[in-house]
């Protein structure tokens, strides 16, 4: 076993935690069917994309062999299908039919009225044990059995030749384990899992500026010369070293300001510059600390909850979950694996 590292402490009052990308926290719809917001928000442009997006639709596995048909489907195995895109609805149908008929099932996918909000998504994993479940096609998993007071989350230093995490660990309880199953995927696609309260999300503000300021940063092999040339300073915040740019802007100014340095990089290809539009969110407060953090992750309170980013080390991809339990069923860790050991 490696180094054990505490990453910081997460509460989760409504019992149910959620591991999804936290890059992905902007677009959590709460109580609300997700196809009532703006699929742009998903950083989408072309029209057809978004139609289809805008368009998907959300399945339930029914009938008397709903269980065995649903958990043997290879390609969403479980009795829920979210987010299925608009043009693929009957052949979805289609294929959930051959394979029902291939083992002999009596079971069928129906479509759902309206699309179903992430924090029933949510609830229907944890409680019911579903193997995840998708925010715009994006995999996540949710358990139950949190404790309502904070936990430790912890990572595993790897063994192996590069110097990343195994794992990350939400550690609930110590006693012997008497199972360890499979809960599901989560996919990340910004390096960053967020480990949070079900309910707690609903308050989530990703873009929205707490304050009304923002900053924005700048580097790269051109980012002296862009400094010179817009009068920027150094960025002293710990983990910002070798950034430039602006801290606590009106949020007008700052995205002009973060406009102008992106549009005067696009005007010059061969120009090497990242531009990052940091409005004072709950998103940017965590990502500060992370920054900063020797172990890359931060905490937030969210009322009465605590929230925790921390970076994977390894960068995106797809984790699988694992839950211990004790030999009575109760949770006593959620362990994400990133990397072999």
């Amino acid at each position: 076993m490696g180094e054990i590292v505490t990453l910081g402490e997460v509460r989760c009052p409504s019992g149910q935690l959620v591991i999804i990308d936290g890059g992905m926290l902007g677009m959590w719809s709460g109580s609300r069917p997700p196809n009532e917001l703006d699929p742009r928000g998903l950083g989408f442009e072309d029209p057809d994309l978004l139609a289809e997006v805008a368009g998907s639709a959300d399945y339930a596995v029914v009938g008397p062999d709903a269980e065995p048909a649903g958990a043997s489907f290879p390609v969403r195995p479980g009795r829920y299908h979210y987010d299925i895109p608009a043009s693929h609805g009957d052949s979805w149908a289609q294929r959930f039919g051959d394979h029902c008929r291939e083992h002999g099932w009596t079971a069928a996918v129906e479509r759902a009225q309206q699309q179903v909000p992430h924090r029933e998504r949510a609830r229907r994993c944890a409680v019911e044990r579903q193997p995840g479940f998708r925010v715009f096609g994006m995999p996540a998993v949710a358990v139950d059995g949190l404790p309502a007071g904070t936990v430790a989350v912890q990572a595993e230093r790897s063994d192996g030749p590069w110097d990343g995490w195994s794992q990350i660990i939400v550690r609930v309880r110590d006693a012997p384990v008497a199972t360890t199953v499979d809960v599901g995927m989560v996919g990340v696609d910004a390096a960053r899992p967020a480990f949070a309260d079900a309910d707690a999300l609903a308050s989530w503000r990703h873009e929205e500026p707490l304050d009304g300021l923002a900053d924005v940063a700048f580097w790269g092999v051109d980012a002296p010369t862009a400094a010179r040339e817009f009068t920027a300073e150094p960025l002293a915040a710990p983990g910002d070293e070798g950034s430039y740019g602006w801290t606590d802007l009106p949020l007008r100014s700052a995205l002009r300001r973060a406009t102008t340095v992106q549009a005067w990089r696009d005007a010059e290809p061969g120009r090497k510059l990242a531009v990052d539009f940091r409005p004072h969110s709950h998103h940017w407060e965590v990502m500060r600390q992370v920054r900063a953090s020797d172990t890359e992750s931060g905490t937030l309170a969210l009322g009465d909850a605590q929230i925790l980013f921390a970076m994977t080390s390894w960068g995106d991809g797809v984790f699988p979950v694992q839950v211990d339990r004790d030999a009575a069923g109760d949770l006593l860790a959620v362990r994400v694996t990133l990397a072999e050991r």
